[in-house]
């Protein structure tokens, strides 16, 4: 009898506990089969207690009583979900996947959390873009808290980036890993990027990998653009507003073959509209067209896959003062850019070694602009090549594995400007060659540890090491922290990158000739998923060795030069995105920064100011609801900035924080989908954006002073038509 109580007691206990289970992890090949050493195994179910196979592929696993599904996933092989009853031993095969050697991601409604990278990265789909107009890169972050895009002026038109209190041309914006938004497509970059031809934007804080290049200093977005082989097979998006912008987006695909796709990705935009709704005689937007075009070509096989594409785009703008305007000379505005973009990217895969690749990215780009600011022109030109040999490969097994290359870039920068008169050479011809190689530790996709670091010999500036680290870990029941360092380096180009300040009677002044710009950068965020919802609480702290100032705090004056001081920029944000049910998605962030550049006064003393332009505060709030299947759909996306210091040399001035409201309507059939909505509900517009605007060639007059909306309330519509 004792025996007996004593058995059912231990079986008792061994239930509780829970049983284990064994196998192996294994791949089919020509000569046989051979086992996957590293691959990950998990239960579907929590506790999912993930292992990893060994030499041999084998694996032992607990098991708590009710589960009876596998998860098994490994680099370059298709991740399964498998029923494994009893105890075993089992044997499992993984078939490989060469469309993919990039880390897993789990994506999930608009805005998903790329779980697995070690840094920190927001993914926006379409489904993200699609809750707004999203007619331009520069409009896909209106429901987005980490990224912020504003006018750099009430003229030209053109938009600024804004991260972690820094400037867009801290942040390294690729186009698939090419260069993209840098150089001297700054001013206007943004609107040459179609919202139609994206498929996804990464938003990734703090330094990037190093595999991408040295520039990165307060984060990177990188653009993926519709492939040929899976995107619709026609696409068809029309756009109209209230101010008479009306656009037209047509992207076809066709497959040719198994291995062979083809795809054509248009867009054609106009405002032919003068606008003048402040009365101040100027033009509140430019009128503008442009014609842009994406031919690419992809091939795909087991062992080799190539991508050919070529991008042609024009633009023509011309803003300033009203014709109505003839007692005087007018001031005008105008710019003509035409860009030619050369790309090809290619892959060796190895079928029998997924983990290992070999890949070449080549990018050439030829772009010609004219401008003119009233009476003063400028032009300027920027050839690039770009090209980057990639490596990747295990050491031992897939919890070590490396990528290593070579990079080159090449810039040709010719630039004049007449309201400008310094010894400064703007002309110049950059050649940087390159090698880097990047270290990765993976335990279970639960530990994380990144170590990067490259050489970088600039012809003109010397040579540049810039090391990188990242790290991740799964704490408790869906946390994550994530944590990462490393410097960045870039050399500026002044009068591109401070376009908008261009528009006004203010004489540039270069002090000191052109240095680079050298920061680091330190950071880290705790992610907690519970359920569908999530919760984001990051922190991040930018300093400089050296920066560039563009000085406005001179009356008259555009002041260059480098500054050596302790020029920061601090970051805290917290975000939080819940899914009460199918039919809601909402979210709420909360951004504080405070950014600060040491400057010198026109006496020669040194200061710590409040960057100008950049609001302390920011609340961001926006809600869906849709109908099942998307039948209906509804958008809120309400935002309010804080409080922005304007420009002045005896004392600090503050512009009033204000709130802005864009909303859209949606209307899903099967094939086509029809939207209405409005920007800037609350019809908020900067009071008097331009300085003087009745004497434009006065001493006075500055358009470059813009820290709001300047047009107020925008009514659009549009429609959307696919065939799979």
């Amino acid at each position: 009898m004792k025996f007996k109580i004593l058995f059912i007691l231990v079986s008792m206990a061994h239930l509780a506990i829970g049983q284990s289970i064994s196998g192996k992890v294994l791949e089919k090949t020509p000569d046989g089969e051979q086992p996957l050493v590293g691959a990950i195994v998990k239960w579907l179910t929590p506790p999912q207690n993930p292992v990893s196979t060994d030499s041999t592929g084998a694996f032992s696993l607990n098991k708590s009583k009710g589960q009876h599904q596998l998860i098994l996933s490994y680099i370059g092989f298709k991740t399964d979900t498998v029923m494994a009853h009893g105890e075993g031993p089992f044997t499992f095969y993984l078939s490989t996947d060469s469309q993919s050697l990039g880390e897993v991601v789990v994506k999930s409604r608009g805005t998903s959390i790329d779980r697995i990278a070690p840094q920190q990265i927001q993914i926006i789909t379409t489904k993200e873009l699609a809750k707004a107009a999203c007619c331009n890169l520069s409009e896909s972050f209106e429901t987005n808290a980490s990224v912020s895009v504003s006018y750099s002026d009430a003229i030209t038109g053109a938009r600024q980036l804004q991260m972690m209190g820094l400037s867009g041309k801290y942040i390294q914006t690729n186009i698939e890993n090419m260069p993209g938004v840098r150089g001297l497509t700054i001013p206007f970059g943004l609107n040459y990027v179609p919202g139609t031809w994206i498929q996804s934007i990464d938003i990734a804080k703090g330094v990037s990998s190093v595999v991408n290049g040295y520039e990165s200093m307060a984060g990177a977005i990188n653009v993926e653009l519709q492939k040929p082989d899976n995107s619709e097979r026609l696409y068809l998006n029309a756009y109209v507003n209230e101010l008479g912008r009306s656009e037209v987006n047509l992207n076809m695909s066709k497959k040719l073959s198994d291995k062979l796709s083809v795809g054509l990705l248009s867009h054609g935009s106009l405002l032919k509209n003068s606008i003048d709704r402040n009365n101040d005689s100027f033009k509140d937007l430019p009128e503008y067209d442009q014609i842009n075009l994406l031919n690419r070509w992809k091939y795909n096989s087991d062992r080799f896959s190539g991508q050919l594409g070529i991008n042609y785009m024009q633009e023509n703008r011309e803003g300033g003062q009203m014709e109505t305007v003839v007692n005087s000379p007018r001031y005008v505005f105008s710019n003509q850019t035409k860009r030619l973009n050369l790309f090809s990217k290619t892959a060796v895969l190895f079928p029998e070694a997924p983990y290992r690749g070999l890949g070449l990215i080549m990018n050439g780009s030829f772009l010609k602009s004219q401008s003119v600011f009233g009476s003063n022109p400028y032009d300027g030109s920027e050839n690039t090549f770009y090209s980057n040999l990639i490596y990747q490969d295990i050491l031992g097994n897939t919890q070590h594995t490396y990528k290593a290359g070579l990079s080159f870039l090449a810039d040709s920068y010719r630039e004049n400007f007449a309201n400008f008169n310094s010894p400064v050479e703007l002309n110049r011809d950059e050649l940087v060659p390159g090698a880097f190689f990047e270290y990765t530790y993976n335990k279970l996709d639960k530990s994380v540890l990144v170590l990067g670091m490259r050489l970088d010999q600039h012809n003109i500036f010397g040579t540049q090491f810039t090391p990188r680290m990242h790290f991740k870990q799964d704490v408790g029941n869906g946390s994550t922290v994530r944590l990462s360092a490393g410097k960045g380096f870039r050399v500026p180009n002044p009068l591109a990158e401070n376009y908008g300040k261009l528009v006004s009677s203010r004489k540039v002044v270069f002090e000191e000739p052109i240095a680079p710009e050298i920061s680091w950068n330190v950071g880290g965020s705790l992610t907690h998923e519970f359920g569908k919802n999530s919760f984001i609480l990051d922190a991040y702290h930018s300093f400089f060795e050296q920066q560039q100032i563009m000085d406005m705090e001179s009356a008259g004056l555009l002041r260059v030069y480098n500054s050596t001081g302790n020029s920061f920029a601090t970051s805290v944000q917290a975000e939080l995105s819940l899914v009460p049910s199918d039919r809601w998605e909402l979210k709420a962030a909360y951004r504080w920064l405070n950014v600060k550049h040491y400057m010198r006064t026109s006496e020669g003393e040194n200061v710590v100011r409040q960057r100008v332009f950049v609001p302390r505060d920011l609340v961001l709030l926006n809600g869906t609801y849709s109908l099942p299947y998307d039948k209906w759909k509804v958008d809120l996306t309400l935002q309010y900035k804080g409080k922005q210091r304007i420009p002045f040399e005896t004392a600090d001035r503050y512009a009033d924080g204000f709130v802005t409201v864009n909303t859209q309507i949606s209307r899903n059939f099967v094939n086509w989908e029809y939207y209405l909505g409005a920007e800037n509900l609350t019809n908020f517009r900067q009071p008097n954006p331009i300085i003087t605007p009745d004497n434009p060639f006065g001493d006075d007059f500055d358009a470059g002073q813009t820290w709001g909306p300047v047009v107020g309330r925008i009514i659009y519509a549009g429609a959307r038509f696919k065939i799979r």
